[in-house]
């Protein structure tokens, strides 16, 4: 199997399983990927999802061996996943714990919490080969670390280690080799137990938010925010405050 799933208490665990190749990814393994993804989506139990790579490597990006030359074909499929991760309906963190390569970097930078290993790199790989960034890659880059360091990583190809990537925002936060998946599960395990719908509205507003104007934004945000405070989470949130205890969340609407 290219990709294994693990039920945990509140949230799944989602493993790219083809060490033997750093996990590249291949069209059966972009299908693997998004079929275990609705099932989580689908899972009322599952209120969040943890993202890693088996191995020593997070994903070295399209397997070149089996890329042949439907590039756009196989971009069908990957976008799918792109675009499944950015609707879920729940927080996804990824766990890179080696180099995220090329397909493989965008595919950590789509996730919506990233942690990495302080060995890891980021690798936007494309230009080794004459390509350009796809699986959401011009997108994510100048929205995370700006414009003048999204064409670097775009046209450089160099390694960006974990630890700059954090310095540069690109992701949240680098972790010592040895603590990563201690880090990873603890914070997927602290996300699976906090107000679920009040964090999908968030993401919803956050993505809008790259091309809405404000006065778009303002009105964005009054009507999420009533979504939100129709919610169990919202009601049980402040009775917690008012009771001055730890609230206990569902993530029932």
């Amino acid at each position: 199997m290219t990709v294994l799933v693990a039920n945990r208490a509140g949230y799944r665990q989602i493993t790219l399983s083809r060490p033997d190749r750093l996990n590249a990814l291949t069209a059966e393994m972009g299908g693997a990927l998004l079929a275990a993804l609705g099932e989580a989506e689908a899972d009322p139990e599952c209120r969040a999802v943890l993202m890693t790579g088996a191995g020593r490597g997070f994903c070295a990006g399209q397997d070149l061996v089996e890329i042949g030359t439907d590039i756009k074909g196989l971009l069908v499929g990957y976008n799918a996943v792109i675009r499944k991760l950015r609707a879920l309906e729940m927080p996804v963190i990824c766990a890179v714990n080696g180099v995220a390569a090329g397909a493989g970097a965008n595919l950590a930078l789509a996730c919506d919490i990233v942690l990495a290993a302080k060995s890891a790199s980021f690798i936007e790989a494309f230009a080794k080969i004459g390509l350009i960034p796809d699986v959401g890659g011009t997108w994510f880059l100048p929205r995370l670390v700006g414009a003048a360091r999204a064409r670097g990583m775009a046209m450089l190809a160099e390694p960006l280690p974990a630890e700059r990537a954090e310095r540069w925002g690109l992701i949240w936060q680098a972790v010592d080799d040895d603590k990563l998946m201690e880090a990873a599960e603890a914070l997927a395990a602290k996300l699976a137990t906090a107000p679920t719908i009040g964090l999908a509205l968030a993401k919803r507003a956050l993505d809008a938010a790259e091309s809405n104007t404000l006065d778009r934004q303002l009105d964005l945000e009054r009507d999420l925010q009533g979504e939100a405070a129709r919610t169990r989470d919202y009601a049980e949130g402040v009775r917690a405050f008012l009771e001055k205890r730890p609230p206990a969340f569902t993530g029932k609407r």
